[in-house]
């Protein structure tokens, strides 16, 4: 290969990385931001905490699992919920 065709490679190839470089500031970053802040959330859960499911249930935190989380919807019934599908917590409007 000479100067020339080893010019053309690279020029070739610029547009490609120019690509790669603003889906990865538009696109990858952000969901990693996220998914850490999400993450973040879930972690700091505690006892008597309100959530809001992905399926739409309000529900209090009963017990903050490694698995699971238990949740109490009502005064009867207690179930347990993955902790990937707690949407956002609900913060206190004092």
């Amino acid at each position: 290969m000479n100067g020339a065709e080893q010019g053309n490679v690279l020029a070739s190839l610029f547009p490609l990385l120019i690509l790669f470089a603003i889906f990865y500031f538009l696109v990858i970053r952000p969901q990693q931001k996220q998914a850490k802040q999400h993450k973040e959330m879930v972690a700091s859960l505690k006892k008597g905490d309100r959530i809001v499911t992905t399926g739409g249930l309000i529900a209090e935190v009963v017990k903050p699992e490694e698995d699971f989380i238990k949740i109490k919807l009502n005064d009867e019934t207690i179930v347990k919920l993955v902790p990937d599908y707690v949407a956002r917590k609900i913060e206190d409007e004092a």
